[in-house]
């Protein structure tokens, strides 16, 4: 009945549009003296890129509606080298080129944004509908962030000033049949000759999602799907966002505050120690209810920039506060030395079985000057972090983080065909760790006798870690043709999970055990980027190569733990020379006025070489695939940027693994979207359909979170948003 009530949807809105498309078609066909459009392009974009020395994708917020995904992440998944590690349909966390969780970091608004990135369950708390404009950094960028950009950077733009003396806004609405997701995201904002306002509350609700198959294999038993309806993956957003400031010729200061409340729940069949204690009868009555287990997510951030001239330097200051806070809600079950009833006098709920509190506090200041044909900037930065724990599982231990960086960058300008770049950076980071002991006692036996004991789960510990890295960059600009190469180190301190985990990850079902003997990681990558373009081509191609001389990873051992529940696999972490490379091909052919062909193509390789996983790939490494893409632009009365296009994905198997993963079977996937926008008193209004997964495929996703239970992907869904602006006064 879905199946098919799917199908009549499609069907009927494809035909409804083809229709209104001939209709304006003829119209058009009707009119004739009519003056052709002038479109002035701006090209600040493609000279900032031919400029820039490391491999950098802008898009704006009509690639984000254009290509609508459940989070911000899997909305930028069509650019190559770009995908997610995601968990159900709402939660994801970038992935470039094969790096991601506290080797990729997410910039909102200059300001570092900072979450628990450490896990693989652990969306980005971002506000998709709140983003304007996107710069994707593919490579290292620890001389301008510091820690964790050891990967490239997701780098959200603020959203441009309000035009003087305006007030208006414009309103966002989302349909999606396959989770029934209805979202909403009103904006409103007004400008006098230097104040201005900028508001924005984004609401979203969607239910459990369907995938094409009717049961799913966990490990080593068989779960049945009631119609296809993965339990328990229904989730709430509601997302409030608030700017305001003053706007000079020289003096500019700004004031964001955004909060995003999440709730969703996890797969209620591959969740804790015994996920085969389900009540399907309960769980099946509504694909819109939350149950246990679920999470809730509280992210707020609060920041100000502030920018000013004085005679040729450009200052800028940052001050930002964020609290993220999560907590992961589940049935208490006892394990290995538990007590079977859960204590009446606990310090924390019995269903509560995680809780994480972060504060952030963050500073930056910064300045450039020109001096002859070099633009310099200097800055420094700080960062500190206070991450408090509660519930009655532990994993990881509470931490103070400590992080401070000096840099000095210098853009050289030699003639209208050569550019240099140049860049260093000095260090600091402190992390100091809090001991943890069990909340019940477990049977210890030395020398014959046992006696029962807390067990201290992890020590006080503090490290010190210093860096230096360097960046050097060449950019060659002869007309059509354009070259750059850029060679850099990046560094990255172990974080507390790395550093000091003991204890289960029920979504994986492992025992996770950190290593307080790690270094900071460091990383040693080469970047070429090649373009060319003529009146009907575009070619883009993005060699590079990266080299690790210890990377972090978890290694599964022989052990298995006798303290926490049902002999789970040891998993421990170590460090290893590692070394990748790989490359992004992007070809555009213009056919026709109106019709224009893409191919985007991307390749990784990585290989540990040395450690006791010698000869094998990193966790989570994308496999290669091309994407062929088809556009239409048809030029229709009344309507503006039209657009037809059709979308065929192949990803190739993945052989390449690091066990527990399994190898995964090559895809093909087809999407399909189209979109217009029409004219109402002077005010455009989007209106845009996708279909995603054309076909219904079933497919495995190599990097998703869910792969290791052989948990296929979304099946169809189509995806309806309209964008309506409004001007109330100008």
């Amino acid at each position: 009945m879905i199946e098919n009530k799917s199908n009549s949807i499609l069907i009927f809105v494809l035909f409804c549009f083809a229709f209104l498309t001939q209709v304006h078609s003829q119209n058009t066909n009707s009119e004739i003296k009519e003056l052709e459009e002038v479109v002035i392009k701006d090209q600040s974009e493609k000279r900032a890129k031919k400029e820039a020395s490391l491999n950098t994708e802008t898009v704006n917020s009509n690639f984000i509606q254009r290509n609508l995904g459940g989070s911000l992440m899997q909305s930028l998944q069509r650019i190559p080298g770009v995908k997610t590690i995601s968990i159900g349909s709402g939660g994801s966390k970038p992935l470039i080129r094969g790096l991601s969780f506290n080797q990729v970091i997410v910039v909102e608004n200059g300001i570092k944004h900072e979450g628990q990135q450490w896990g693989a369950d652990h969306g980005l708390e971002i506000d998709q509908y709140a983003v304007n404009r996107v710069e994707i950094i593919k490579g290292p960028l620890s001389f301008i962030y510091g820690s964790d950009a050891i990967g490239g950077a997701v780098n959200i733009k603020p959203v441009p000033f309000p035009k003087k003396n305006t007030l208006g806004g414009n309103v966002d609405f989302t349909a999606k049949n396959n989770n029934e997701q209805i979202g909403s995201s009103l904006n409103l904002f007004g400008r006098n000759e230097n104040w201005f306002f900028d508001t924005r509350i984004t609401s979203q609700d969607y239910g459990d999602y369907r995938v094409p198959a009717d049961k799913v294999q966990v490990y080593n038993y068989t779960v049945p799907l009631y119609k296809n309806h993965l339990r328990n993956t229904a989730g709430r957003e509601l997302d409030l966002h608030a700017s305001t400031g003053f706007v000079g010729e020289k003096f500019k200061s700004v004031l964001y505050f955004s909060n995003i409340h999440t709730k969703s729940g996890f797969f209620a069949n591959a969740h804790g120690l015994e996920p085969r204690n389900v009540n399907l009868e309960l769980h099946d009555k509504s694909s819109r209810d939350i149950l246990m287990p679920f999470q809730e997510v509280n992210h707020t951030k609060i920041s100000n920039t502030t920018s000013f001239e004085i005679g040729n330097h450009q200052l800028q200051t940052q001050l930002g506060f964020q609290k993220n806070f999560r907590r992961e809600w589940s049935h208490y079950v006892n394990h290995g030395y538990m007590p079977p009833i859960y204590p009446a006098d606990m310090y924390a709920p019995q269903d509560l079985e995680r809780q994480y509190d972060k504060d952030v506090f963050s500073v930056s200041v910064k300045d450039g000057f020109s001096v002859d044909r070099h633009q310099f900037t200097v800055g420094l930065n700080g960062e500190k972090q206070q991450n408090e724990i509660n519930g009655w599982s532990f994993l990881i231990p509470a931490f103070n983080q400590l992080n401070t960086g000096l840099y000095a960058y210098d853009k050289i300008q030699l003639n209208d065909l050569w550019i240099l770049h140049g860049a260093v950076r000095m260090d600091y980071g402190q992390i100091e760790m809090k001991q943890h002991t069990d909340w019940f006692k477990s049977d210890v036996t030395q020398n014959g006798q046992t006696t029962q004991e807390y067990l201290k789960r992890s020590e006080d510990l503090n490290k010190t870690f210093k860096s230096f890295t360097w960046s050097a960059g060449i950019n060659y600009n002869p007309g059509k043709f354009s070259f750059k190469a850029n060679a850099g180190t990046s560094f990255r301190m172990p974080i507390a999970k790395e550093l000091a985990s003991n204890g289960v990850n029920y979504h994986y079902f492992r025992f996770e055990k950190g290593n307080p003997n790690l270094d900071a990681e460091r990383s040693y990558q080469l970047d070429l980027g090649i373009d060319w373009q003529e009146s009907k081509w575009s070619v883009q191609l993005s060699p590079f190569f990266n080299y690790f001389p210890n990377f972090i990873y978890l290694n599964p051992t022989s052990q298995h733990d006798i303290y926490y529940g049902a002999g789970n696999q040891v998993f421990e972490y170590q460090q290893s020379k590692v070394m990748r490379y790989g490359s992004e091909l992007q070809i555009h052919y213009q056919f026709l006025k109106n019709l224009s062909g893409e191919i985007l193509a991307e390749y990784l390789y990585s290989e540990q070489l040395s450690g006791s996983k010698k000869g094998y790939t990193l966790p989570f490494s994308p496999p290669a695939s091309v994407l062929f893409g088809l556009s239409y632009n048809p030029e229709i009365k009344n309507l503006r940027e039209t657009y037809f296009s059709l979308d065929y994905r192949f990803t190739a198997q993945q052989n390449q693994i690091v066990p527990p993963e399994k190898k995964t079977e090559s895809s093909h996937v087809f999407n399909l979207a189209l979109g217009t926008k029409l004219q109402a008193e002077k005010q455009d209004f989007a209106v845009s359909l996708q279909v995603q997964n054309l076909f219904n495929t079933r497919y495995l996703n190599h990097t998703s979170f869910y792969r290791l239970i052989e948990l296929p992907e979304m099946g169809r869904n189509i995806i309806l948003s309209v964008k309506v602006p409004f001007l109330i006064h100008q």
